[in-house]
């Protein structure tokens, strides 16, 4: 593949996020944590943690919430280079409210992002150069489901006119938009995909797919030229209990991965478990090239994310080929790093 300034550039809306410390409540608490946040600025971080250099298209208030986002953006290794600022005195941050679950009390979300900066975003505000400089572009239906759509479409058919591989995470919301708007929407962009992550619930329910899982899998290659897809397997035993795993399949080789699921996963923060398993595959593709790689990262960047608070993922390459190692492991393992 050839050699440019970034392996992975992501557009997307960075949020600021606020939490009741632990597992308080939204309506009893009086103090909120404060983090930062959004679908591609993980991905993006996850991909610079493991080692691979990456920048984020987005659109920020430019008032201490902004400079306290990129900031964040900065310390997680996320090229700030294609950021743009609104000094609009009604500027504002995205913000969403996140109260962590405890069985039988499931986890709650609620969204204050209406009018954000980046809903203003144009392409205008992206400098020209930004479409010739990645070996890939990573956006998600979260992006296509706000009113950056017009602008997330067209930034992402620029950086396929320019040839860099295009990752897309369906991500599907149903508080952002309705199934059919979401369908119709995303079915006019999947030609352009070379790597997609699309659960098997929104394969059934939004894209109407019927069959076994591997026939719907393979499906999107089929019907739409997807070179790579990827979908998750995550069993809920509790809100502080997980199992996951994954299944890949490469259009290429014609063939599927998968591997034993973590099991019993400590649930500290499931936010960003997602985006950290799309960069583990990524990090994975573009680094080594090679589907079962990649599946490996994905899973072992997932699982662990879920072990830490926030957003954003915290694990490099030295911890992920370690906890990679260990779940392949047949004998006893250290419980303990020294």
């Amino acid at each position: 593949m050839e050699q440019k300034p970034f392996d992975l550039i992501t557009f997307g809306e960075v949020m600021l996020r606020l939490s009741p410390p632990r597992h308080a409540r939204i309506v009893d608490g009086d103090v909120f944590e404060k983090r930062a946040g959004g679908a591609e600025l993980n991905v993006a971080s996850g991909v610079a943690l493991l080692g691979l250099r990456t920048g984020i298209i987005s659109r920020l208030p430019q008032n201490e919430l902004g400079t306290f986002i990129k900031n964040r953006i900065r310390f997680v290794g996320v090229s700030d280079d294609f950021l743009s600022y609104d000094s609009d005195p009604r500027a504002r941050l995205g913000i969403y409210y996140y109260e962590m679950g405890a069985a039988p009390r499931k986890p709650t979300i609620v969204y204050d992002r209406y009018g954000a900066s980046v809903c203003g975003i144009t392409m205008d505000d992206i400098p020209p150069e930004a479409f010739s400089s990645a070996r890939m572009f990573h956006t998600s239906g979260i992006s296509l489901a706000l009113s950056t759509r017009n602008v997330a479409i067209e930034t992402l058919r620029r950086f396929k006119e320019n040839g860099a591989q295009i990752s897309f995470d369906v991500n599907y919301r149903a508080n952002l938009w309705s199934e059919e708007d979401a369908r119709a929407t995303i079915e006019t962009v999947l030609p352009l995909v070379d790597v997609l992550f699309v659960s098997e619930e929104t394969s059934r329910r939004m894209f109407g797919k019927t069959g076994e899982l591997a026939d719907i899998m393979k499906s999107y290659a089929q019907e739409y030229g997807v070179k790579i897809v990827a979908t998750t397997q995550r069993t809920v035993l509790s809100p502080r209990k997980h199992n996951f795993t994954s299944v890949l399949y490469s259009a290429e080789s014609d063939a599927f991965y998968t591997e034993p699921p973590y099991t019993g996963i400590d649930v500290i923060d499931r936010i960003g478990s997602g985006d950290a398993y799309v960069a583990g595959v990524l990090f994975g593709l573009l680094k080594y090239g090679d589907p079962r790689r990649a599946m490996q990262v994905g899973n072992a960047t997932s699982s662990v994310k879920n072990t830490v608070p926030g957003d954003l993922p915290s694990s490099d390459f030295k911890e992920i080929d370690r906890i990679i190692r260990e779940h392949n492991a047949t004998g006893p393992v250290s419980e303990m790093n020294r």
